[in-house]
């Protein structure tokens, strides 16, 4: 599994209106919406019911939220930088600029951990998270993820 299987170049999004944890879930709904034609209120519920469980801000200024939907063939999932970090209740209570929300069928089993696995290994690289972090086009965001991966195997 790669990045390329995973994200469309239209699931990658600078906001800049994300204020608090529930906004940046309405917009990562919304643009999961655009990207894949999922509805977005079904994923809010989703993304929230998840989230109520305990917090997916995993540290370092990332969170990493994700659901499990029953009107899904396959793992997808939704970039988002933010311009201001916002408070996300992370296990290094830091403020969130990065998350990358993912989104699984129910019986999506392996997949969805190997999906989580490759996310997670991929921004706990500094550098590439400084790259992110360093640009606001979507498609330079979409290419950093979609490349990261070659450079961590060479």
């Amino acid at each position: 599994m790669d990045f390329s299987e995973l994200l469309k170049p239209e699931a990658v999004k600078v906001l800049n209106a994300a204020t608090s944890k529930k906004r940046l879930m309405q917009d990562i709904s919304d643009l999961c919406e655009q990207a894949y034609g999922l509805d977005s209120d079904t994923v809010l519920d989703a993304l929230l019911a998840r989230e109520a469980l305990g917090p997916t801000g995993v540290g370092h200024g990332i969170a990493l939220p994700h659901a499990r939907l029953l009107d899904l063939d396959s793992v997808v999932g939704v970039f988002v930088l933010l311009d201001k970090p916002i408070d996300f209740g992370s296990v290094d209570r830091q403020p969130v600029d990065i998350a990358f929300a993912l989104f699984a069928p129910e019986d999506a089993g392996v997949d969805h951990l190997k999906a989580l696995a490759l996310v997670s290994r991929t921004l706990r690289d500094t550098a590439i998270c400084t790259k992110l972090r360093a640009n606001r086009n979507p498609a330079t965001l979409f290419t950093i993820l979609t490349s990261a991966e070659s450079d961590q195997a060479a």
